[in-house]
């Protein structure tokens, strides 16, 4: 049996070490990420987990994990920023309003899929010109859905948040345990 991270972030490896889980091996799936029309923000987040678990080439006893973190501005999907100024329209969309990021975990394990999502609520203040500018400058809103990283600089962004710190990060840990255990993977094994 083989642990597989369906994932190329760094943030998730990291995430997954805090609770002593260490990845054989890491494939990034290639899926087209695209909504479907109409699509809404939960339902288009839990799909893409599930498509990466099965995208992922694995053995029968093999576990395979992926994740996707979205967030959700109303019924609008803010993914990852194409460029300077869409990440500075999010950001600015996002000043002052509340908004959820939602992360699906999938689980695979042979046929079987585990999933479960995170759904938390996060307010980000009204950046002023400066900072809007600044942390478009630094670059760590590049790769990051609605365009900034909690853990980061934006942290200071961010006054208020309800649920999971790590689901918004990008990997909601209570929920991913309990998955892996499910999948029988020996999470709190003795080293």
């Amino acid at each position: 049996m083989r642990f597989i991270l369906g994932s190329g972030s760094p943030r998730r490896r990291e995430l997954l070490a805090q609770i002593g889980v260490v990845p054989d091996a890491i494939l990034p799936p290639d899926i087209d990420e695209d909504p479907r029309k109409a699509e809404l923000p939960r339902p288009y987040c839990a799909r893409l987990a599930r498509e990466k678990a099965l995208a992922v080439d694995a053995g029968p006893q093999d576990i395979v994990l992926c994740a996707d973190t979205t967030v959700a501005l109303g019924r609008r999907i803010l993914g990852k920023p194409r460029d300077a100024g869409e990440a500075a329209r999010f950001l600015t969309d996002l000043g002052g309003r509340r908004h959820l990021v939602i992360t699906a975990v999938a689980v695979r394990r042979g046929e079987t899929i585990w999933t479960r999502e995170s759904v938390s609520a996060v307010k980000m203040k009204r950046l002023s010109d400066v900072e809007l500018n600044a942390y478009l400058a630094s670059g760590e809103w590049e790769g990051k859905a609605g365009g900034y990283a909690i853990q980061g600089a934006a942290g200071a962004f961010i006054p208020w948040i309800s649920g999971s710190f790590t689901g918004i990060v990008g990997l909601p840990l209570a929920e991913t345990a309990a998955l892996l255990q499910a999948a029988g993977y020996p999470l709190w094994r003795q080293t």
